[in-house]
């Protein structure tokens, strides 16, 4: 049987503000180690990208935008002449397929370890540790550590790598960014009560927390038009030890006052498949549809079948696929001709730093 693809919502072309994609399935950004200790994107990265690009956008997996951002192994970077030209193959492999291309801006914050940084801590807004197990670090499992608290005076310096890295990207050819405020990292642990302690003009309030995410995403768009900036938010998370009492006010808020910048889209880690604070209700899609009248993007543990129903509900503009889109790099094609997906295995066999469990997926047929 195959998807009437006349019908089908999902597999529709959208106009996301002036950027048209020819559906409405999105590779989300999705962390594989491939860079290597230079962080430099190389050929076999251009190979996945290029095979998944019949989605309607590919976001890139996170990328680093400074030294100091830095804390998960193998993954790229966006801070140097030499990674801006190690992305360029990559967006050309996916244009030269008719793909579209987001790069994923990452500071990690907290979530990173003093092995990555010579011995110095990592930052964070407050100096409060991530009660998780450990951390694998270049030296291996290690315990998480208590970052040192950013300086107010520094924190303008920070957005400053923001807006650089955006121009390295856009010197590299992206059609985009997207600025990660999810997931326990840098930006979303200014924005949440659990993790922001500060006292001084970037904590306390809803203003004050949110303002370094305001800072930067008027950093970004001084680069690209705010069309082509999308920022992700992830209010239900507890990845990287989150979730806040007053999640429901903070990112509500958030998505507001986003709202003015008239983004691209705003991205909404809604689903609870990687877990879930239990704080309150979880926010749903109509809760960020009430408040931001731009494209929004839900992602996490949707289904074709999911997927086509929040659209056709009108929660969703777009819908983020993360596995089913490593496994199935011909995931449009198998959802417009409703072939069976890949059989996934085991998800941790998907690390390494080779083609294996990469770019070895076979296409239907194949």
């Amino acid at each position: 049987m195959t998807t009437d693809t006349q019908t089908s919502q999902l597999l529709s072309p959208f106009p996301m503000r002036d950027l048209v994609l020819p559906n409405r399935v999105v590779m989300a950004p999705l962390t594989r180690a491939r860079a290597g200790h230079t962080r430099v994107p190389n050929a076999l990265m251009a190979e996945y990208y290029a095979q998944r690009a019949t989605a309607g956008l590919i976001i890139t997996e996170a990328t680093t935008i400074s030294e100091q951002a830095n804390g998960w192994v193998d993954s790229p970077g966006i801070y140097t002449a030499e990674h801006r030209d190690g992305w360029k193959p990559v967006v050309q492999a996916i244009h030269a397929k008719g793909g579209r291309v987001f790069l994923q801006l990452w500071h990690m914050g907290r979530a990173s370890h003093s092995s990555f940084h010579n011995g110095a801590l990592p930052v964070a807004p407050s100096a409060i540790a991530i009660n998780a197990d450990y951390i694998h670090t270049p030296n291996g499992k290690e315990k998480h550590e208590a970052p040192r608290a950013l300086e107010s005076d520094e924190i303008p310096g920070v957005v400053e790598h923001y807006r650089r890295a955006a121009a390295l990207a856009h010197e590299a050819g992206f059609d985009g960014v997207e600025i990660h405020a999810a997931n326990g990292y840098l930006i979303d642990q200014f924005l949440q009560s659990r993790t922001n302690h500060r006292s001084d003009a970037y904590g306390g309030s809803l203003e004050n927390r949110y303002r370094f995410l305001k800072e930067v995403a008027e950093a970004v768009t001084s680069v690209f038009p705010a069309s082509r900036v999308g920022v992700r938010l992830s209010p239900n998370g507890v990845y990287n030890d989150m979730g806040s009492p007053d999640f429901r006010e903070t990112f509500t808020y958030a998505a507001q006052q986003l709202n003015s910048f008239g983004l691209a889209y705003l991205h909404i880690v809604d689903g609870l498949d990687r877990g879930f604070h239990q704080l309150g209700e979880a926010m749903v899609l109509e809760e960020f549809r009430a408040v931001f009248e731009g494209p929004l993007m839900g992602n996490c543990g949707y289904t074709q079948e999911s997927a086509e129903a929040a659209i056709a509900e009108g929660r969703a503009d777009l819908i983020a696929f993360g596995r089913p889109i490593i496994t199935n790099p011909d995931l449009v094609a198998r959802f417009a001709k409703s072939w069976p997906l890949n059989p996934s295995g085991d998800f941790r066999a998907w690390g390494g730093n080779g083609a294996k469990g990469y770019t070895d997926w076979p296409f239907y047929g194949a």
